[in-house]
C-alpha cells in the first residue's frame, strides 16, 4: 500500500527511506522543502543559490540516512545538515565570518540596536529586560499595519540586514516558529546565547519599524 501523504511521522518515513522507498523521500521533501529554502535564503545571495544549498542538503540526507542514529530528531538532523553546508559555502565565498567569531556572549560589547535605558534591568522583580519606555504607537490598528505588504517587506529587509548569527536565530524563531530548544539544537548554541541573539535581532527589527512609522 502506498504511503498516504502528510499522515506518517518523520521516524516512519526515515525507516521507509532506509528501505529505499522513493515515495517516502518525496513526502519528506514536500514536508520540509519550503522551510529549508527559507532558511537557506539567510545565507545565500540569490534564490538560485539557496535552491542549490537545499539540493545539497537532500543529497546529504540520502548519503547519510543509514548512519542517522535518531539521537536527535530527524528535523534537527536535517536542518543541521543545511546550516553546515550553507555556512561552509558562505564562508568560502567570503560573505560570512566563522560562526564562532561572532557568537553572542552576555555582557559583550556588541552595538546596541535600541538604547538600554528603554529596557528594565535584569534585576527587575516582575519584568526583567522588558520595555521600560514602550515603542510609539503606530496608529489605531497596528495589527492592520503589520499585515500590509509594505511593512512585511520592511521586516524582511530589516532581518536581511542583521548580523549573521542574529539573522539565523530570528528566522528560525519568528519566521519558522521554532522553539528555543530546536534552535539551540540546530545551531549548536546555548540557551543563553540564543536568547541574547533573539533579543538583539527583535530590537533591531523593531527599531527599523519605528523609524519607518516615525517618518510616516
Amino acid at each position: 500500500m502506498p504511503i498516504q501523504p502528510l499522515l506518517i511521522d518523520d521516524a516512519s518515513l526515515v525507516d521507509a527511506i532506509r528501505r529505499r522507498d522513493e515515495t517516502a523521500f518525496v513526502q519528506l521533501v514536500a514536508r520540509y522543502q519550503g522551510p529549508l529554502l527559507r532558511l537557506a535564503r539567510v545565507y545565500a545571495k540569490s534564490h538560485a543559490i539557496a535552491e542549490e544549498i537545499v539540493q545539497e542538503t537532500w543529497l546529504g540526507v540520502l548519503k547519510g540516512i543509514d548512519r542517522f542514529e535518531s539521537r536527535s530528531s530527524f528535523k534537527t538532523w536535517l536542518f543541521r545538515i543545511l546550516v553546515n553546508r550553507a555556512r561552509t559555502r558562505a564562508e568560502r565565498e567570503g560573505r560570512m565570518i566563522p560562526f564562532s567569531a561572532y557568537e553572542a556572549v552576555p555582557g559583550d560589547a556588541a552595538e546596541e540596536s535600541v538604547p538600554s535605558n528603554r529596557f528594565l534591568g535584569p534585576d527587575h522583580p516582575e519584568w526583567p529586560h522588558h520595555w521600560a519606555v514602550p515603542p510609539k504607537t503606530w496608529g489605531a490598528r497596528p495589527d492592520e499595519a503589520l499585515l500590509t505588504r509594505e511593512t512585511l517587506e520592511l521586516v524582511s529587509q530589516a532581518i536581511a540586514a542583521l548580523p549573521p548569527a542574529q539573522r539565523e536565530v530570528i528566522t528560525l524563531r519568528d519566521v519558522q516558529n521554532w522553539t528555543s530548544e530546536e534552535v539551540c539544537n540546530v545551531l549548536e548554541i546555548t540557551e543563553t546565547n540564543q536568547r541574547v541573539l533573539l533579543h538583539r535581532a527583535r530590537s533591531r527589527v523593531r527599531s527599523a519599524l519605528e523609524r519607518h512609522f516615525d517618518r510616516g
